[in-house]
């Protein structure tokens, strides 16, 4: 079965490796099922070591005629292939629920943002900066220079698989480096169809390489990315574990990284707050793609003054969302990737429960069955619950209280984890204080939805290092070279 199959795209289930389609080397295929069904949507190709060094080779030698390109030739390829992925938006959307699960509706709106990284880093490519520095030697000429920093290898995952792809090669491409991509095995029918799109835009062959393999494949293919040396950099989004590991395999060459991992995001609610304001963010932060997002509102901490009021107007919101199939009309969450994560909630929750924690509504696995959870609500989560201290991944929000700004502060950056937080107020003064206290790569004052392609996105702490999107992103892809030039006088 090809992606054509399920969505009206003609990408077949195969990897591509220096512009051609391919299937494993010893034949071996691994199911893609849809978390709505369980059913098989499509056979892939597990492949494996010798998949993914041939898929970097090919990329090194793509690599000089794509350097030698000049900004707006590369520009010109990635607006192309902007282009087509919003004249593919429907049957990117659906694959993408087929693969995923999320609605429709979030589908849809993410092929749109995938699109834009495209649109964004095709312009942003342009402007790869040096400089001419006064002469600090006398008969010299002193300049910076930026070049590409080599080939690249991308790993992403199964929340976002067509956004993080574009995300992540949009800025590589844009500076002039070669990729070799390794989606998640859930949905590299995703990844498999944005590559053909690539294709059909005209990026040539070996500049964009798509290794597909099973769990088990993953290390495997992951250690040849990372160890060989004509990679130049990694660029991962995943758990904190897989990327640590990452890192370590990747400094033996000392290759430049970047990692987007885990997140414990605080969502804080002050006294002074707009709460119909903060209850519609709460309801996007959080049960946004069934909470499966790294910056998912993760610990609601809110004022004692308002914490009442504010979880009987959340529980009201949450309990409305519709479940079902992401294809069906009207759907607000899908379900979740797999049982592991419909576990791990019910183990949130029950952990929850007996600290103490009050049950507001929802509670666990929803009668549809499969992979389904209800959204849940829970009020007066002590802070050391299992769900305050560990990344839930589901729709589930652990209210707790607090009675001073210093207290709230302080237990948002009581974690390991630094991505993103949120927090409503109509205090201006509080406003600077807790931005600057806060200790995350990205701070969302009275909104839910940040994510833009003109801003840097990551973390700090054990979230992650370096950043996508803005111009920080396609910085993250180039190297720095100062040339000196003697013999002026």
């Amino acid at each position: 079965m090809t992606a054509s199959d399920s969505a009206g795209l003609l990408s077949p289930a195969l990897g591509y490796i220096g512009g051609r389609w391919t299937p494993a080397d010893d034949g071996r295929t691994f199911p893609v099922t849809d978390p709505a069904t369980g059913k098989v949507i499509a056979e892939v190709p597990r492949m494996g070591a010798g998949e993914t060094v041939r898929a970097i080779r090919a990329a090194e030698a793509a690599a000089p005629a794509w350097r030698a390109l000049s900004g707006g030739e590369r520009s010109r390829l990635l607006r192309a292939w902007a282009a087509l992925m919003t004249e593919s938006r429907e049957d990117l959307a659906r694959l993408l629920v087929r693969e995923q699960g999320k609605p429709l509706r979030e589908a849809a709106e993410e092929v749109t943002y995938a699109a834009s990284f495209l649109d964004w880093f095709a312009e942003e490519g342009r402007r790869a900066y040096g400089e001419v520095i006064p002469p600090g030697l006398p008969g010299t000429r002193m300049t910076v220079v930026r070049e590409p920093v080599g080939v690249g290898a991308c790993i992403t995952p199964w929340n976002f698989p067509v956004s993080m792809i574009t995300r992540k090669v949009a800025p590589a491409l844009a500076a002039g480096c070669p990729v070799v991509l390794k989606p998640a095995e859930q949905t590299p029918l995703c990844a498999l169809a944005v590559c053909a799109l690539g294709e059909r835009a005209g990026i040539p062959a070996g500049v964009f390489n798509v290794v597909v393999g099973d769990a088990e494949d993953a290390p495997v293919i992951g250690h040849e990315l990372t160890t060989r040396p004509e990679v130049r950099k990694v660029s991962f989004t995943g758990s904190t574990a897989v990327g640590s590991l990452l890192a370590r395999q990747a400094a033996g060459s000392v290759k430049s990284v970047s990692l987007e991992l885990g997140g414990n995001a605080p969502f804080i609610v002050f006294e002074d707050a707009d709460l119909d304001l903060a209850v519609s963010a709460a309801i996007t932060a959080k049960f946004r793609n069934a909470g499966q997002a790294c910056i998912a509102a993760n610990r609601f901490l809110v004022a004692d003054a308002v914490h009442d009021t504010f979880v009987a107007a959340l529980a009201e919101r949450a309990g409305a969302l519709a479940v079902g199939n992401g294809l069906d009309a009207g759907t607000d969450i899908g379900p979740l990737i797999d049982t592991a994560a419909v576990e791990k909630a019910e183990r949130h929750i029950a952990d929850a429960l007996r600290r103490g924690a009050t049950l507001v509504v929802g509670g666990g696995r929803h009668p549809l069955g499969g992979t389904y959870v209800q959204p849940t609500v829970l009020a007066d989560c002590p802070p050391d619950a299992e769900i305050c201290c560990e990344e839930t991944f589901g729709p589930v929000a652990a209210v707790t209280r607090f009675s001073a700004e210093a207290g709230a502060v302080a237990s948002a950056n009581e974690t390991p984890y630094g991505l993103a937080a949120y927090f409503f107020t109509r205090d201006t003064g509080r406003v600077w204080r807790v931005s600057e206290a806060l200790q995350t790569g990205i701070v969302a004052v009275n909104t839910g939805a940040f994510s833009s392609p003109v801003v840097p996105f990551g973390g700090m702490k054990q979230s992650g290092l370096g950043r996508e999107g803005g111009r920080q992103g396609l910085d993250d892809w180039l190297e720095t070279k100062y040339v000196c030039q003697g013999g002026i006088d």
